[in-house]
């Protein structure tokens, strides 16, 4: 998933520090904040981000993967070369498996299911993305309701993306009546209103150790 606000406009500062849930010779875990980038901005006062900050202590840290600008949670880098080809091919091949979790509108019917539908980008409203069975590529996500707020009129979901596409999450629970909290993109006002920030947040990532084989699997609870 790619960074989706305008690398153009001036972002606000994240105060927010990285945290380093794992070190090992080969790769990080990480703990991105909210409202950071993963890879610096076009513009040059949006140079703050995950891998510019890692790069200070780590110099041969890279990205393999990113999370948006306003979700948080579990990244994992690599911190040699190996390691980057190793788990790119992870990725690639939809080998890691990745577990966000969501706080979204409304009560959720089903206990758990699976949205199947396409997705393309949104040429006449960039950078939205939009679902789409003329133009779209194949996306699926699995999702399993964890509680429901009868008072506050909303559910706390895990969500599995079986595949990678952009705003794949946001637009998958909208296109089921259940935009997730804080979405300044898809949520209407109501969902909008409920919650400052994007309650999207990468918990939990699973893939194997570039040196031994292992599966490793880091866990990052939300804090919403």
């Amino acid at each position: 998933m790619s960074d989706v606000f305008d690398d153009l406009a001036v972002l606000p500062k994240c105060m927010e520090e990285v945290e380093i849930l794992q070190r090992d010779p080969s790769f990080l875990l990480i703990n991105k904040p909210t409202r950071l980038l993963s890879v610096p901005g076009r513009h040059p006062q949006n140079r703050d981000s995950v891998i510019a900050r890692l790069l200070v202590d780590f110099p041969n840290a890279a990205i393999v993967h990113r999370l948006d600008f306003d979700t948080s949670g579990i990244m994992v880098i690599p911190l040699n070369k190996a390691a980057l080809s190793h788990i790119s091919k992870q990725f690639q091949a939809r080998t890691t498996h990745k577990t966000y979790t969501a706080i979204v509108n409304g009560l959720v019917k089903d206990d758990s299911g699976v949205i199947d539908l396409p997705i393309a980008p949104d040429m006449e409203n960039r950078p939205k993305y939009k679902i789409c069975a003329t133009t779209g590529r194949q996306s699926v996500t699995e999702f399993t309701v964890v509680s429901r707020d009868e008072i506050a009129q909303t559910s706390r979901v895990l969500l599995h993306p079986i595949t990678g596409r952009s705003h794949q999450l946001r637009l998958h629970m909208l296109a089921i009546g259940h935009p997730i909290l804080g979405c300044e993109f898809y949520a209407d006002e109501v969902a909008l209103s409920k919650s400052p920030r994007l309650l999207l947040h990468a918990t939990e990532l699973a893939l194997e150790h570039p040196v031994t084989g292992d599966r490793v699997k880091g866990v990052c609870e939300p804090e919403f």
